[in-house]
């Protein structure tokens, strides 16, 4: 496995105001109208990071699955300095960073990408799937563990049941329950994915457990990198 070391770009935004005027800028870029890859072929890679503020350290994880078998295909990871200060709405400029270089450093094409978090399902719609979509060009999607600042009804119980995630009456994206009778995730469009594939890809990559076997999977190799990084030998 390959882990690489990164740098804050030199024209990384310091302030919240660049951050938003960055976010601006690149949501034109978003792309709507394709569906993506069909679930259970090709590669799937989860994206995930785990911080350190004391230290001021962040870890990054990308690892590539089978979508059919969901085995192991390829894994990176990256460490760095965190690049923006903790402001709801902005993580993304904390995780890119890292994200693209652990991405970067993968042997193989990652296929569609899982973040764990969200796309457009975010207030100013361009959370960390949809950025790091326009940024790569591939297709990604936004797979979160709660709501975030949006309302949806409860899914029905068994595994498959949806429900509209709604900014007042604009579907955002979708309450999927992946488990029969246990709290849903959220997932929502990043870019060049349709929701309804969204939801399938989800569901798809979460046969045993609520979250999908990318975030799973990215989410223990990212804490692991981080655990290596700041721990220093006696």
């Amino acid at each position: 496995m390959t882990t690489v070391t990164v740098q804050i770009p030199a024209d990384w935004p310091a302030t919240v105001e660049r951050a938003r005027a960055v976010q601006d800028e690149l949501r034109a870029g978003v792309v709507l109208d394709e569906p993506g890859p069909p679930p259970g072929t090709g590669r799937v890679t989860g994206v995930d990071v785990a911080y350190d503020d004391e230290r001021d350290v962040v870890a990054a994880a990308a690892v590539v699955l089978d979508a059919a078998t969901h085995a192991v295909v390829a894994e990176a990871t990256a460490v760095g300095r965190i690049s923006f200060p903790y402001v709801p709405g902005l993580l993304a400029f904390r995780e890119i960073p890292t994200v693209l270089a652990a991405l970067d450093a993968l042997p193989c094409p990652p296929g569609l990408v899982v973040c764990d978090g969200y796309g457009l399902a975010h207030p100013r719609r361009f959370g960390l799937a949809s950025h790091l979509g326009v940024l790569t060009g591939l297709p990604t999607i936004g797979v979160a563990k709660n709501p975030f600042t949006f309302t949806h009804d409860d899914p029905d119980a068994p595994r498959g049941s949806t429900s509209p995630l709604l900014a007042g009456a604009e579907e955002v994206g979708r309450a999927v329950r992946t488990r029969d009778g246990v709290k849903p995730v959220f997932v929502s469009v990043g870019h060049r994915v349709s929701l309804d594939n969204a939801c399938a890809h989800t569901l798809a990559l979460a046969p045993d457990y609520r979250l999908p076997e990318t975030t799973r999977r990215a989410d223990a190799l990212c804490r692991e990198a981080l655990r290596a990084a700041t721990t220093y030998p006696a």
